[in-house]
Formats: structure tokens, sequence, C-alpha cells
């Protein structure tokens, strides 16, 4: 891989594995789909295909980032309004 693109990749790691903390099957279950996601494409050496593979792990971290502020509104929710 690239060095550029080595540490966005390292970033991007980090980040998706801080934001799998609080994921709801349990931080230990995405830190192992994680690990696997990252092992099987670790033999990638375009450049190309690299950044692709970047845009996708940013949309997941976006998505669970929108999970988690819906869990926390629907909360919120309960707890102030009756249904």
């Amino acid at each position: 891989m690239a060095n550029p693109l080595r540490a966005e990749v390292v970033r991007l790691y980090k980040n998706l594995l801080y934001l799998g903390r609080e994921y709801p099957k349990g931080g230990d279950y995405f830190r192992d789909r994680l690990r696997a996601a990252f092992i099987k494409n670790k033999s990638v050496q375009d450049p190309e295909r690299v950044k692709e593979l970047i845009a996708r792990g940013e949309f997941v971290a976006r998505e669970l980032e929108a999970l988690y502020y819906l869990r926390k509104y629907r909360a919120m929710k309960k707890r102030y309004y009756e249904e």
C-alpha cells in the first residue's frame, strides 16, 4: 500500500474501532467484523481501489453515527413523550 494512503487507512480503522464500541450487537462483534474486513483487503495495492475502500469505510462510519443519534433520539423521546 502506498505510504500516503496508509495513514488514512489507519485513521479510518481507529475511527471505526472507536465508533464500534457502542454497536448494538456488542463491541467485540464489531471489532471482529472490522478486523476481518481490513484483513480481507490488506493485499490491495491499486491506489484507486484503496480510495474506493476508504470511501466505503467513511460511509459506514457516517451510518454508525446516524444509528447512534437515532438511538439517543428514541430514548429521549420515550422519556419525555407518551406514545
